[in-house]
């Protein structure tokens, strides 16, 4: 998706993970993801560089659909499908 779409999303959950350094935003999204239903979408946000790198790595490996990520201005939007 490009940014423009991933805008338009209104995400089903939303884990606020700014302020938390690796591992905690990755922790957050795994606990979360068992809060909503297949086909639903969550969004994390994160401040933490790491995680633009390690949430799409450990959805593909869940198999969950990574949507992409928005960079804003001090924290990402990572956005992903269960």
């Amino acid at each position: 998706m490009n940014e423009e779409q991933l805008k338009q999303i209104k995400a089903d959950k939303v884990v606020d993970a700014r302020g938390t350094a690796c591992p905690g935003p990755l922790l957050a999204a795994k606990k979360a993801i068992g809060l909503i239903e297949q086909g639903q979408i969550m969004e994390i946000l994160s401040s933490d560089e790491g995680t633009k790198r390690d949430v799409p790595k450990w959805a593909k490996k869940k198999g969950y659909e990574y949507l992409g990520t928005i960079e804003e201005n001090g924290y990402f939007r990572i956005f992903l499908r269960k």
